[in-house]
Parts: structure tokens; sequence; C-alpha cells
């Protein structure tokens, strides 16, 4: 069979390599000239146009550091409060009459009728005291009544006797003055004693204690067994919140508290009057209570009286308003929201508190004018609701303020007025153009 191999050529080493000749073409001078300026051209224009450029973007960079610089800003135009200005003040509810009921005699508890929150009417049994020390007294002076009663009785013949024997002349009229003296002497020890007695009944009088008035009890301080010591003011008082004291009585002869009695058909409701508005608020003025535990709910009562002074302290006079609590839904001792509508003559403007600025030159609002320029307005406060201010000076209803004027700002500064972000078809915008109404 034939073989179909291929021969390969054979290829010489390449050390022995030589490669063929190129010919090198020369290139005129001139044309190399023509080169060179053309490519000083374009290196011309490339420094030419960066340096252009750069111009244009320094200007573009300055004009958008002005531009920055300018503050943007959210403006309002002040509130109008109307002609009825609301005052809401806070109170304390007190009940029209309290009553803290404390022990006349010493003894121990013998027995306790009525719990807190039970109703009683006046002269009802609250309590028993037993009185061993005073029951021995009263025996005592009983005893000591009789003796001088005896006394008295033998004094006063003795007396009769000797005015006889005057009159039959056996004595003399000295002797029968000194009889007579003696007898009244003896009354008169005779009036004391009984005297003595009816101060230890009435004492014993006291061991039963009673309610003074028609009310609630809002405390009991005591227990059965419990040593009471006669005399006011609480060595021992009563728990808060329980109602009840410890029931071990007071030491060093000072009377605990055993009950509290409190006529709440009607309330006391005491509130701090700010010196500004004492003049608006007379008797008779009508006034609205709110509780926080009846949201919703509301209480029409009128003031009854004024203290009539200011309080050095609180720069504030006292009022007492009195209110109907028949169905006992408010409750005595409690917090209370007192509101007063007082009406004035001119129409109140209000900001938010802030658009107040503060410093070296007083209290101060930041309005915009026509040319966007600031121009900083003092005001004074009429009245701090929190995040409203009531203004009594200083602004007119058609300025249009600044609603949080930024750090620096002062008359003459130019301001830009933010834009209102675009809201849904339908939905209420506010500050149109910027230049809502608070």
């Amino acid at each position: 069979m034939k073989s179909t191999a291929r021969v390969l050529p054979q290829t010489p080493p390449l050390e022995n390599f030589v490669p063929p000749e190129m010919p090198i073409k020369e290139v005129s001078p001139r044309k190399l000239r023509g080169a060179a300026i053309v490519a000083a051209v374009i290196v011309t224009i490339i420094v030419i146009t960066g340096l252009v450029m750069r111009k244009s973007d320094d200007k573009q960079l300055r004009d958008w550091t002005d531009d920055q610089a300018i503050p943007t800003v959210a403006i309002l135009k002040p509130g109008k409060r109307g002609n009825v200005a609301t005052l809401d003040l806070p109170g304390r509810l007190e009940p029209f009459s309290s009553a803290s009921l404390y022990a006349r005699v010493s003894g121990y508890l013998k027995s306790w009728k009525v719990d807190i929150g039970k109703p009683v009417k006046v002269g009802q049994l609250l309590a028993e005291i037993e009185t061993p020390d005073l029951d021995q007294q009263l025996l005592q002076g009983k005893a000591d009544l009789a003796s001088a009663e005896a006394t008295a009785a033998l004094a006063e013949i003795t007396a009769k006797r000797w005015k006889l024997l005057v009159d039959s002349k056996y004595v003399s009229k000295q002797a029968a003055d000194e009889k007579i003296a003696d007898f009244m002497t003896k009354q008169a020890l005779a009036q004391s004693a009984r005297a003595n007695v009816d101060r230890l009944k009435t004492l014993k009088n006291f061991a039963r204690i009673v309610a003074p008035f028609d009310g609630i009890v809002t405390a009991r301080g005591t227990d059965i067994g419990a040593l009471i010591n006669g005399g006011s003011g609480s060595g021992v008082g009563i728990s808060p919140g329980t109602g009840t004291g410890s029931g071990a009585g007071s030491t060093g002869g000072m009377g605990q508290e055993l009950f509290q009695i409190s006529n709440t058909k009607r309330l006391r409701v005491y509130v701090n009057v700010p010196q500004t508005y004492v003049p608006s608020i007379r008797p008779n003025t009508q006034a609205k209570i709110t509780v926080p535990e009846r949201p919703g709910q509301s209480y029409v009562a009128a003031v009854a009286s004024s203290a009539q002074a200011v309080d050095m302290a609180s720069g504030s006079t006292l009022m007492q308003i009195l209110v109907d609590n028949a169905e006992g839904e408010l409750l005595p001792g409690a917090f209370a929201n007192v509101s007063f509508e007082l009406p004035h003559d001119v129409v109140v403007l209000s900001v938010p508190a802030s658009a107040l600025m503060f410093d070296k030159a007083g209290l101060r609002v930041a309005t915009v004018g026509a040319d966007n320029k600031v121009v900083l307005k003092t005001v004074t406060i009429l009245r701090d609701l929190g995040k409203i201010i009531e203004l009594g000076s200083g602004l007119a209803p058609d300025d249009h303020i600044i609603e949080s004027p930024p750090d620096g700002i002062a008359t003459g500064d130019a301001v830009r007025i933010a834009q209102p972000a675009k809201k849904p078809d339908g939905a209420a915008n506010t500050r149109g153009n910027g230049k809502g109404a608070y």
C-alpha cells in the first residue's frame, strides 16, 4: 500500500535568519514644519477651550454659591383669634364644707358605725369611745359634790343658829358674821363641785363622735381598740389613699384625726387668675369646668368671690367658683380645668411659638416685605398657649411672618419664599403660595 504522508520543507535555524532590507523614505523639512504648526494650533485651541470652560464653571459656582446663601423660608399670616378670648387655667376642687373630727376625751375606741364613702346626717353617731379614766373622775366628782353640799348644809344651819343667838344677845355680832361667812364659803365650794360634775358629764358626752353636718365620710383614721388621746393636732394622721390611719393612737398628748366629713353637694373651685385678666373676671362671671376623668363633659359655674389682692410670689389673684354637684360626679380634691370666655374690643393676633426671636433687642418676629427682604418687628406677648402665642402689639393682620426664622437673620436680608408641596386633588391647601394664615 502506498504512503500519503506529506514532507514539510526544512526550516533554517533562527540564528542564520537575516531580515530583508526596508527602504527608508526621507521627510522634507517643510512637511515637518507644517505638522509642528498644526500640533501647536491644536494645543492652543485645547488650552483656550479649557480656560474658557474653567472661567464659565467659576462663574456658575459663584452664582450657585450666592444663590445658596439666600435662605429659603416658609411664611404665613398671623392668625385671628376673634373678639372672645378663651382663658384656660388649672383649678382644684374642694368640698363646700369639710371638718376633721378629733376626740375631746381620752380612752379606747369602743366601736365605729360608718366607713368611708358613706353619707351621714347631722348628729348621726359615728363612733363611741370607752373612757375609764373619765368615768372614775366623774364618780369622784359626784362624791366631792355630795360632801360639799353636806358641809354647806351644816354651815347654813350653824349660821342660822348663831343669828338667833345674836338677836338674844348671847353671842357677839362678830361671831355670828364669821359663821355666816363660813356658810357662804361652803356654799361656793358646793357650787364649784357641782360645776366640776357638769364639766365631767359634758366631757362624757364627747365620748360619742357625731356628724357636725350632712355629708360624706371621706376619711377614717382609727379602728376598734385604738388608744385615743384627746386634743387636736395630728400625731398620727390619716394615710393618703387608704382612708384609714395606723390605729395605734398618737403620742405626747396629741390627738389623731378620727374622721373627715365633707359636704360634696356643692364644691368650691379655687383658681389663680393672672393679674392681666383680673379686671375682666368679676363675680358672677360664667366659667366652664372640665375634669380629666370625664372627657367631653363640662359643668357650668360662676365666680363667687375674689381675694381682691395679688399674690406677690405668683402674680395672680385667688378666685373662688361654686359649682353644683348634686349628682356627685365631681370629686373633692381632684384637678380641674377652668375655662373663661372673655370678650374684648380688639382682634387678637396669634403666631406659632417657633416664629418668636429673643435677643438683646427684645422679643421680635421676622416679617417679609414685598421685595422679599426681612423686617424684624418688636412684639409683646398677651398670652402663652404653648404652641400658639397671642400677641398684644407689634404686628398687623396682613403681615407675612417667617414661621421658623434661621439663626442670624437681620433686617434687610433677602430670603426666598418656599413653595408649598403639591397636594392631591381635593386636598385642602392651607398655605397657598407659601402665604397661609396660622
